[in-house]
């Protein structure tokens, strides 16, 4: 599989994540929806990642800087063709080693706590993350669970 940068995000890249937020909503209250919607895909403080097999996309995650020493990873999804293939393990190692190449001592994220998202909320158990408090702009919410990693460079 190869990783790209996405910038500007390819049409593939932004299909893909429309269809994340439109699932996020089946699944999520509407104020418990975090994922980006499409004004923010090309910000600056966002970097986006694809990941290609064969010139299918095979998934795509983000790392937001939130400060120098903090990063946190949005927008992960693996497209469904791709599902329990390793994919999105894939995909967070990587953003995992990026956090590391920019110095950060902390990555973090948010995700849901009904069932549909157990699958990665066991993933980035399984990588070091834990339960913490809210962080950036999050604010305690019962569908909302953010978890985090400290990095040691």
């Amino acid at each position: 599989m190869q990783l790209r940068i996405e910038q500007p995000l390819c049409h593939q890249v932004l299909t893909l994540l429309k269809e994340h937020h439109r699932e996020m909503f089946e699944h999520s209250p509407p104020e418990s929806v975090h994922a980006l919607d499409e004004s923010k895909f090309n910000a600056k403080d966002i970097t986006f990642w694809s990941l290609w097999k064969d010139n299918e996309l095979a998934g795509c995650g983000a790392l937001k800087e939130l400060n120098n020493e903090h990063g946190e990873i949005k927008s992960m999804r693996t497209s469904a063709g791709f599902l329990r293939q390793g994919v999105a393990k894939r995909m967070l190692e990587h953003l995992i080693d990026e956090a590391k190449l920019r110095g950060y001592r902390q990555l973090s994220l948010e995700t849901g706590t009904m069932q549909f998202f157990a699958p990665a909320r066991q993933l980035y158990q399984n990588k070091g993350f834990r339960q913490c408090t809210p962080f950036a702009d999050y604010i305690e919410d019962p569908h909302s669970v953010c978890m985090t990693l400290k990095i040691q460079q």
